[in-house]
């Protein structure tokens, strides 16, 4: 989901091996290096959710078709072919576009929401984790609370070790997460759920095209196409690649079509699978994925394969946790540097160059929201909660990028542009009003959430988007200090 630091290898000299009276040949310019259109799709797939997010669309059956394809069509291709414009127009990434397109204390506002959404989505994708891992052991104990707070804690701080150990270690564990914890187990249970329909058994939920829309039954029976938009959250990522194409302008579309479906099938087979073999009731949040694969693999009588398989998904999923870690943190430390938000001690580094303390911080108000965990009733809801918090905030910066790249492209017209998005004003219509649609009916608890006060859950939503997503980029904006700029570019 976040761009990862590049390290550049250290020069080396090199003897020369031309004679003395040769004088050496000046030195020519490398060749430009492209990847080509598909090369691109396929990135984009990688940078987007887990298994995990099928869970909660499966309890809508085939429904869950269009609760994906919609908010595709307008929000993750408007996203991909704006963002792909900002970066081949403005180096800098999120702060530098909204920055220039709107004013610097919106684009600390961006630059923070980007950062702030991982403290809510760590616990429930590790919560996720928790309820996977518990296959190994006794499936019970997805539920319990308790073990969740306690597996979010110990998992996370175990990541923040291993990101501590420096960028090499991280990207080899993360390169490899998508296959194992993804790929590979979205087309086993696609293939598994094909399979038990073939022998003649009947869908849990029905599949006929009546039931391809959602039953309207007022905004909360369609809350869940909240999960469809972080879901695709962070595909803006791979836009700093469009400069790296032959032909930006004819093949970026195609690499975001190309992702599109893809990234479609990839979530909807393994959802509508889920659905077939689970009834809607019975459905959790944060093991639905697991639930499935129980179910099938003991139906097909391999079911000592469950714990196998709950260890990939988890470990899939830890992967793409400890390669995204130090990603956002990184993003605020540079600009907490450059504009002097940070305080000294929350600028400095370790000897691998990891902005740990930053990132312990975050961890210290990631243990208290897990604590939580031990508290409210249903771990489903919970997960529910802090992964509509998330999306809150993130949603706060794609509306800044929307307002942000009109605004450019009105007021620097001649601003050069590696790749200009086709028909600007309508993506960012698409974009913005399905980013705001979205956010509002995330104040919203969903029908499956039986009896829960609709005013508490509002306010407990907006409580935290308030503590987390809006008020520290307000005291850091109003409290920083001339002095803090740059004060920590050493290591400690």
């Amino acid at each position: 989901m976040f761009v990862r630091r590049r390290r550049r290898p250290r020069a080396t000299l090199a003897k020369a091996s031309a004679p003395a009276h040769r004088p050496p040949s000046p030195a020519q310019p490398p060749a430009p290096r492209f990847i080509s259109w598909t090369a691109l799709g396929l990135l984009t797939v990688a940078s987007v959710g887990n298994l995990g997010s099928a869970s909660p669309l499966a309890v809508v059956g085939l429904s869950s078709v269009f609760f994906y394809v919609l908010p595709a069509l307008v929000f993750l291709v408007p996203i991909s072919l704006v963002a792909a414009e900002l970066a081949s127009g403005w180096p800098g990434g999120v702060y530098n576009w909204v920055s220039q397109g709107i004013s610097a204390p919106m684009g600390l506002l961006a630059i923070w929401c980007e950062f702030a959404q991982t403290i809510f989505f760590y616990p429930s994708l590790l919560a996720y984790v928790a309820g996977t891992l518990a296959y190994v052991f006794d499936p019970g104990l997805a539920a319990n609370g308790v073990y969740n707070a306690v597996v979010i804690i110990v998992l996370f701080w175990g990541g923040v070790l291993l990101c501590s150990l420096g960028p090499a270690l991280v990207a080899k564990l993360g390169s490899r997460g998508t296959g194992i914890g993804t790929l590979i187990p979205a087309a086993i249970l696609l293939a598994l759920g094909l399979a038990y329909l073939a022998q003649g058994h009947h869908p849990a939920a029905p599949m006929t095209a009546h039931h391809l829309l959602p039953a309207w039954n007022g905004l909360a029976s369609i809350v869940l196409v909240v999960n469809s938009f972080f879901t695709y959250a962070g595909v803006e990522v791979n836009a700093v690649h469009v400069d790296e194409l032959r032909n930006p302008a004819r093949e970026f579309p195609k690499a975001i079509f190309l992702a599109m479906a893809l990234v479609l099938a990839v979530f909807i087979g393994p959802t509508l699978a889920i659905s077939w073999v689970i009834p809607s009731a019975q459905i959790s949040f944060t093991v639905g994925v697991m639930q499935a694969f129980n179910s099938l693999f003991t139906h097909f009588g391999v079911g000592f394969a469950v714990p196998l398989i709950a260890i990939a998904l988890a470990v899939g999923a830890l992967a793409g946790m400890i390669s995204w870690l130090d990603g956002p943190s990184e993003g605020l430390l540079l600009i907490g540097r450059q504009q002097g938000y940070l305080p000294p001690y929350f600028q400095k580094v370790n000897r691998q160059g990891i902005e740990v303390r930053i990132i312990a911080a975050e961890g210290v108000v990631i243990t208290l929201i897990a604590v939580l965990y031990a508290f409210i009733p249903s771990v489903s809801n919970a997960f529910w909660i802090f992964t509509t918090m998330a999306t809150q905030v993130y949603l706060i910066m794609y509306v800044l990028l929307f307002i942000a790249v009109l605004r450019l492209r009105r007021s620097q017209p001649d601003h050069p542009y590696g790749y200009r998005a086709p028909a600007l004003v309508l993506l960012c219509l698409l974009g913005g009003v399905s980013s705001v649609a979205a956010f509002v009916i995330g104040f919203i608890p969903p029908s499956q959430f039986g009896h829960l006060n609709p005013l508490t859950y509002a306010v407990l939503i907006l409580a935290g988007i308030l503590a987390i997503g809006i008020v520290p980029p307000l005291l850091m904006d109003r409290l920083r200090k001339p002095g803090w700029k740059a004060a920590g570019d050493g290591s400690g």
